[in-house]
């Protein structure tokens, strides 16, 4: 089996490297390149494509894969909202994801982006490298029997549920379908009861037709008063301009992003001497109790490990014609 890897990165090829010297039987070749309709072309010749979260797998780029007898899409990530799963799906190629490689990397560092927002800690790291020692608008609040809201109860959701519990917070959840694990520490209740009655707001859930803006200006109105939000799922789950307007409103104590709408161009590049000319992520980082990460929220060495590995099984059960929960199926 040849694979060919886009947008890879050094600690990309270390990982599946390390992974790959239990399979002999797998080639491939590591591009930094993303995965478009205009590299697509590059995968001539290979039996499998290896893609990640910002590669553009649209109905061309999909439709030149399969003319180039690409018969297999690896997604190295759990989403695939970039995916045109109708063309994949007509044209007979099978895709395979990484569901759930660490779900609690992701919830620890949703936690550590409420932390932060709540008790400063990014402000209080630059006020001390200036020899400030001073305390001036450094005051948080206790999450301690404080509510919590989740969002989306899956893995992730279910991991920010428990370390909130151990936290001591209160937890409230919404989803559509509840999560018997968590029965006896968190309690489901509706969206609308979820966002007034929660200090912190934290969504796990996929981006889909029914939870794309589920964070707009009726759902922040509903909202308390100094609530802290936190998204480490999917940018487009929150509609970036009426975030914006609700941060104006002194609707919020606090924001953390891992993730945010206008990502795409910025997703692990190193734009530093770039101006973001006409950005929403220079607005959002002009509010002082705004908090960006750079779609971190998975990357710890656990993690990459786990891609890895649950790729290349992928591969494997491909090549055995086996059933596998990690696949994509058409949507019903």
């Amino acid at each position: 089996m040849k694979i060919l890897f886009y947008d890879t990165k050094s600690y990309d090829r270390e990982s599946f490297t390390r992974e790959l010297e239990q399979y002999p039987d797998i080639e491939v070749k590591f591009l930094k390149a993303d995965l478009t309709r205009n590299t697509a072309e590059l995968a001539h010749g290979y039996d499998a494509v290896c893609a990640f979260v910002n590669s553009e797998i649209w109905t061309e780029t999909v439709e030149t894969l399969h003319q180039n007898g690409i018969r297999l899409i690896l997604m190295r990530c759990a989403g695939f909202n970039n995916v045109d799963l109708d063309t994949v799906h007509r044209l007979g190629i099978r895709i395979l994801r990484v569901p759930g490689y660490s779900p609690e990397a992701v919830a620890e560092h949703a936690m550590g982006l409420a932390l932060t927002v709540n008790r400063k800690l990014h402000k209080s790291y630059l006020k001390v490298r200036e020899n400030d020692f001073s305390l001036g608008s450094l005051m948080g609040f206790n999450f301690y029997q404080k509510t919590a809201g989740i969002i989306g109860t899956g893995k992730i959701g279910a991991a920010m549920v428990r370390i909130c519990h151990g936290f001591g917070m209160k937890v409230i959840a919404y989803d559509v379908y509840e999560n018997p694990s968590l029965k006896g520490i968190a309690e489901y209740v509706s969206l609308e009861k979820l966002l007034a009655e929660s200090d912190l707001v934290s969504l796990h859930c996929p981006l889909m037709d029914n939870t794309y803006h589920i964070i707009n200006r009726k759902t922040i109105q509903m909202m308390k008063d100094g609530v802290i939000l936190v998204n480490t799922s999917r940018g487009a789950l929150v509609d970036t301009d009426d975030l914006i307007e609700g941060i104006r409103a002194h609707k919020f104590f606090g924001v953390g992003l891992d993730v945010y709408e206008e990502e795409a161009p910025n997703v692990f590049e190193d734009r530093s001497d770039e101006i973001l000319e006409h950005s929403v992520t220079a607005r959002l980082l002009s509010f002082p109790n705004v908090m960006i990460t750079s779609h971190q929220g998975f990357f710890t060495r656990e993690a990459l490990s786990a891609i890895a590995r649950t790729t290349l099984e992928n591969v494997r059960t491909f090549e055995n014609g086996q059933e596998s929960p990690n696949d994509v199926k058409p949507e019903k």
